[in-house]
């Protein structure tokens, strides 16, 4: 890609931990130590707050330390990238000796994409896994992204900040179907709400009631619609009999779920923090905080196994017109 060599990149990185070292050793006469459990491939548009994202992936770091590499998208425009290596250190609490991960950046242009992954490949961390995040919506549509995203043991993307909802879903499950373990934050985000129904119905008197249940109903604000189709076509796996309707609303902060019957009523709503749980006239709430892009990707970096119960919530969702 362009003059810069994967063979460059790897000198550069061997240089950076030799003065890491050397820096180390004459402030603390302890040296560096060296972390990492996977490798992280970032793929981001270069509009991007890039002091916002090195903030994500600082607090990444020490739970999911990881050869990061940075790549960041300047659009149209001749083939053309640019590289620069650097590291991400912190100091435990109580200890004197500073932990340090490795980071790349590279800048690239359209153009040069199809080449990613002969230089990313090379630079990937043998014998641990590969994890593409994919924070662009528009490089997710485009044909490159198929070869990058055949690297990778897991892909994660956000369908959430994608226009046309059916349309994000419907590739995300051919994406999964290809091969790799593919996850959705808009998946993730609803992880609370998912958890907190499912105790609705540890209740005895509440399972008993889910035969009667003939009307699951699902509300959402912008940016929520992949959120709520999920949510619908996971309820509707457990609740096959129950007619399902999907749509947006003004009144709700993120989404509103209800599911009725003759003569049971259950409904989760947010409420500025709370998620607010109603049981017919039995009303009780949780605290449900807003999920950040570092609680989402911590999550799912812990997370390097297939769920069959997403999967399958996936390609139901993406088949709903």
């Amino acid at each position: 890609m362009g003059s810069i060599a994967p063979d460059h990149i790897l000198k550069e990185l061997s240089d950076l931990w030799v003065s890491l070292g050397k820096q180390g050793e004459t402030e603390t006469g302890l040296g560096v130590l060296r972390a990492c459990s996977l490798t992280l491939v970032v793929l981001a548009e270069e509009s991007e707050d890039v002091s916002d994202m090195g903030e994500t992936l600082a607090a990444l770091m020490p739970e999911h330390p990881a050869r990061t590499i940075l790549v960041r998208l300047h659009g149209a425009g001749e083939r053309s990238l640019s590289e620069r290596v650097y590291a991400q250190c912190w100091m435990p609490f109580g200890q004197r000796r500073q932990i340090c991960c490795e980071q790349i950046e590279l800048m690239a242009s359209d153009a040069a994409l199809a080449d990613v992954p002969s230089v990313v490949l090379p630079l990937a961390v043998a014998d641990l896994p590969l994890v593409v995040w994919c924070r662009s919506a528009r490089l997710a549509a485009m044909p490159e992204f198929q070869a990058i995203a055949a690297m990778a043991q897991k892909v994660v993307l956000d369908t959430g900040a994608m226009e046309d909802a059916a349309h994000a879903l419907k590739r995300l499950a051919d994406l999964a179907a290809g091969g790799p373990l593919v996850a959705d934050l808009s998946w993730t985000r609803i992880t609370r709400w998912r958890a907190t129904l499912s105790q609705v119905f540890q209740n005895r008197e509440y399972v008993a009631k889910l035969p009667s249940i003939s009307e699951i109903h699902v509300w959402f604000a912008p940016g929520y619609e992949t959120s709520a189709r999920y949510m619908g076509a996971w309820i509707s796996g457990v609740l096959p009999h129950g007619h399902l309707a999907i749509e947006p609303s003004a009144e709700v902060a993120s989404l509103r779920v209800e599911l009725s019957g003759s003569d049971f009523r259950v409904q989760l709503e947010r409420r500025d923090a709370r998620l607010m749980v109603s049981v017919n006239d039995l009303k009780t709430c949780t605290n449900l905080p807003v999920l950040t892009d570092y609680l989402l990707m911590r999550e799912e970096l812990g997370i390097m196994r297939r769920d069959p119960i997403y999967e399958q919530t996936l390609k139901s969702a993406a088949m709903r017109k």
